[in-house]
């Protein structure tokens, strides 16, 4: 199932997915080709990118969780909840796995912490296209399988058999729950990978 978007064009009332939501933010990559930089301290406007995205979505989420491995006390002084993957060294996944075990709502939304420019409307979107377990977003560059919406019981599931199955792929996992696929015509989120797209980006990374 598949559905397109215009950014900015929705203007109904939001689905009933979208009032019970936690929002899970992935900032436990290494960032190897950064340096090993933490994207998320990293500044946009004088504001970290995970303080930046937490705060924008706050008002519509019921709680917010960070998927991340190092700097715990850092998120802390900000008010924000960090939890370390159980399961080491398998990706996102162990992001994801992480955060769904914590996750208190029937649904999750994850982002990475990179994540510069998602549209306004993306939480109304993927709650009104998402089949019984979830919907993935895609935009101009393709399929982003973090920028997703989860039923929370089904994603606890799938991920603990994927892991059991040592397959790690989120897109895989996303297949077999049967995802919708929410495209966002005229969009692109953004990520951070290299010192060129920090450049691009308007981060200092010094």
């Amino acid at each position: 199932m598949s559905a397109t978007f215009v950014p900015g064009a929705l203007h109904s009332d939001a689905s009933p997915i979208a009032t019970h939501v936690t929002l899970g933010l992935l900032a436990g990559g290494l960032a190897t080709r950064l340096g090993g930089r933490d994207k998320a301290w990293l500044e946009r406007g004088g504001t970290p990118l995970v303080v930046a995205l937490a705060q924008r979505f706050a008002p519509r989420v019921d709680a917010v969780l960070v998927s991340a491995n190092r700097n715990q006390e850092r998120y802390l002084s900000h008010g924000l909840r960090a939890l370390h993957d159980r399961v080491s060294a398998i990706g996102p996944l162990g992001g994801l796995d992480a955060l769904a075990a914590e996750c208190r709502s029937p649904w999750l939304l994850t982002l990475p912490v990179d994540a510069l420019d998602v549209p306004e409307d993306l939480l109304d979107a993927l709650s009104q296209a998402a089949s019984t377990s979830g919907a993935v977003a895609e935009d101009d560059d393709g399929v982003q399988p973090l920028v997703a919406l989860w039923r929370c019981d089904d994603l606890r599931e799938a991920a603990a058999a994927a892991i059991a199955a040592g397959d790690h792929a989120v897109h895989a996992l996303q297949d077999r729950l049967g995802f919708a696929r929410v495209r966002f015509a005229g969009a692109r989120f953004g990520n951070l990978n290299t010192p060129a797209d920090l450049a691009a980006a308007g981060i200092d990374a010094r």
